[in-house]
């Protein structure tokens, strides 16, 4: 497995990405997204957390599986909030948002190739977040 994230090196771009998944026969692609100080309202909303995987499939081409599935939960306030999965025809999307520190946690795996920056942009813009960092990962 390859991995690249800002704390390892260099991010490649989207188009760098692409070009390896393709030329390398990559089995699947794995972007990891974390968002800070993201808007309260958002993050603490079914209905929004919803609609952004219907949105997000969209965005990125994906074909989803079912609906969403979004719930409610956690043992501690360090970690209650919503949490989605959204089964997509080549994978799944997940996420867990933590409404202590106004934080998402979003996962997009994907045996079909995909813009992981543009992606990453795409969830910060969504839920308002004002900081932002993804890492990225080359499954075979």
């Amino acid at each position: 497995m390859y991995s690249m994230s800002p704390r390892t090196g260099k991010l490649l771009s989207d188009t760098e990405v692409v070009k390896k998944y393709v030329q390398e026969n990559e089995w699947g692609l794995s972007t990891a997204i974390d968002l800070k100080d993201c808007d309260p309202d958002k993050i603490r909303s079914k209905e929004v957390i919803t609609q952004f995987a219907i949105d997000l499939c969209e965005y990125i081409n994906m074909k989803r599986f079912g609906e969403p599935i979004v719930v409610r939960f956690g043992p501690t306030p360090k970690v209650e909030g919503y949490s989605l999965a959204q089964l997509i025809e080549t994978s799944m999307i997940s996420g867990h948002f933590a409404e202590d520190t106004n934080r998402a946690f979003i996962d997009i795996f994907s045996c079909r190739e995909y813009p992981p920056e543009k992606t990453a942009r795409y969830c910060k813009e969504y839920f308002g977040a004002k900081e932002m960092e993804y890492s990225v990962s080359f499954r075979n």
